[in-house]
């Protein structure tokens, strides 16, 4: 898989997991719970994407930001534990390898 093909499939699944978070606030349930679940699909779904690449800047942010989100998810408070610098380099990155590869993201 290039870099490129990958930033698009990582682009969707990120906006897929976006649109579950808006929907999430929007419904007034246990959003705690939610967050946690949402950011640890995000993470295993990347983390899957990722792994069918090799081992370019963009499969390896990709790996960084999963890990990073698979921990957020289990977290007591997923919001607060996503909000950290590891994560925050790990979407800088993807976001540059993926801009390089022609297939800009918003991580």
């Amino acid at each position: 898989m290039s870099d490129k093909d990958l930033c698009t499939a990582a682009e969707k699944i990120n906006k897929d997991m976006r649109a579950k978070l808006m929907t999430a606030v929007q419904s007034g349930g246990d959003l705690t719970k939610q967050t946690g679940e949402i950011l640890t699909e995000l993470g295993d779904r990347v983390a899957k994407l990722a792994g069918t690449a090799g081992d370019g800047k963009a499969a390896t942010a990709l790996k960084e930001f999963a890990a990073e989100a698979g921990k957020a998810g289990s977290a007591a408070d997923p919001g607060t534990a996503a909000d950290n610098p590891a994560m925050e380099k790990a979407s800088k990155d993807i976001n540059a390898a993926c801009k390089t590869a022609g297939a800009p993201t918003t991580f």
